[in-house]
């Protein structure tokens, strides 16, 4: 028998506003390519599952399980440098023996950092005017070690997106405001100059895609991708008009690129749709960090979710409309690939696992509560009371 309290607690909204992008996503891949519409079906089933498993458990509990998780990722991460997959000049996949899949480590290294932030602040509060410099070194010993592992496979686009994850909850939780904008200061004015002192340049395959960018010419995929947006007109086009997709003038565009294609489709008005989507979902999941002020567990995770999908959302778009260099951030679910989708998937069960066994947070936390669990003479008063 269902506890009716998790189905109070359990944010149905969350789920009725992902569905329209899984579906969507389906359709586009599956209507590019049958073989790989295949492969998304069994990507969404293993995320669906995987859904269920990551709300069923008690996160709060796992304080030193939640440790050795981001410790087994960051072995992960080491272990690329030896027997990671190389493609498209970056070496970044681990194969799962005897599927032909792959996943990167990268992906639920953002699960286990949102987690390591999580379990460090609840138990470390934020004292009222916020963290210090010494609780901000600590912070960024775990912030900064996946990001400095991830640029060298080089994945420069996930690096990015973790920094600013990891800093930005930071920031929603309580850190000294001024803190934030130092680093921020110091990260924007440093960018330049490791630019122009070779550290970038030692990894080839970042340093080209940050030229093509600066560059007074697009890049070719840049170039069709604006085609394909320009030429969509209102409502898009239908599956046989859509040019630059049906000859293949947009390289692979089920996946980074997916928004050029789903433009293509569905015009300037499907685009304000799935904005509109996205940007409701973005804001509801903010919104859970304002729900408890004491529930710091809840308002690192919703703010570690809201900022990834803003981060990737924004960046893909802007990758496509020659507003960023072309980084490998996917359209958060809707992008072909198993690692990101999954991803998404775990963070969205542990969010619904967080809401809805709120109520035992609650009880556990009143002080009440807490006086029922000791022993002596105020704790047997209470207990008699509430019996």
């Amino acid at each position: 028998m269902i506890d009716r309290r998790i189905l109070t607690h359990f944010d149905f909204l969350l789920v009725f506003l992902i569905i329209p992008i899984i579906i969507l996503s389906f359709y586009l891949v599956n209507g590019f390519d049958t073989g790989k519409g295949v492969r998304e079906l069994i990507y969404i089933g293993v995320g669906v599952v995987l859904f269920f498993i990551f709300f069923l458990i008690p996160f709060r509990k796992l304080s030193r399980s939640i440790t050795i998780f981001y410790w087994i990722f960051i072995g992960m991460l080491l272990i690329i440098d030896f027997y990671g997959a190389v493609r498209l000049g970056a070496q970044r996949w681990i194969i799962i023996p005897g599927t032909g899949m792959s996943f990167q480590p990268s992906e639920p290294m953002k699960i286990a950092l949102i987690l390591m932030l999580a379990n460090l602040i609840c138990h470390n509060p934020p004292p009222r005017n916020g963290y210090h410099l010494k609780d901000l070194a600590i912070f960024s010993f775990y912030i900064l070690l996946p990001v400095f592992l991830v640029a060298k496979q080089p994945d420069l686009g996930s690096a990015i997106v973790m920094f600013v994850m990891g800093y930005g909850i930071l920031f929603i939780v309580g850190i000294q405001k001024r803190i934030i904008f130092w680093v921020l200061g110091l990260f924007i004015v440093s960018a330049p100059l490791l630019y122009s002192s070779n550290v970038l340049t030692r990894w080839e395959y970042q340093a080209k895609r940050v030229q093509d960018f600066i560059s007074a010419t697009p890049s070719h995929q840049v170039q069709q991708s604006l085609i394909a947006i320009g030429s969509a007109g209102w409502v898009g086009k239908s599956k046989e008009d859509i040019t630059q997709t049906k000859f293949g003038f947009l390289p692979i565009p089920i996946t980074d690129i997916i928004f050029s294609y789903y433009v293509e489709r569905f015009g300037f008005l499907g685009a304000v749709a799935l904005f509109a989507i996205y940007i409701i979902l973005i804001l509801h999941i903010l919104s859970f960090c304002l729900l408890d002020r004491r529930d710091y567990f809840l308002q690192v995770v919703a703010g570690g979710v809201a900022i990834l999908l803003f981060v990737y959302m924004s960046v893909n778009v802007a990758m496509t409309v020659n507003l960023a260099p072309i980084v490998g951030i996917p359209l958060p679910i809707l992008s072909y690939g198993g690692s990101s989708f999954v991803t998404f998937m775990v963070l969205f069960g542990i969010l619904e696992n967080l809401l809805a066994f709120k109520f035992d947070f609650e009880y556990n936390s009143s002080p009440i509560n807490k006086i029922r669990g000791k022993k002596g003479p105020l704790a047997q008063l209470v207990r008699a009371l509430g019996s």
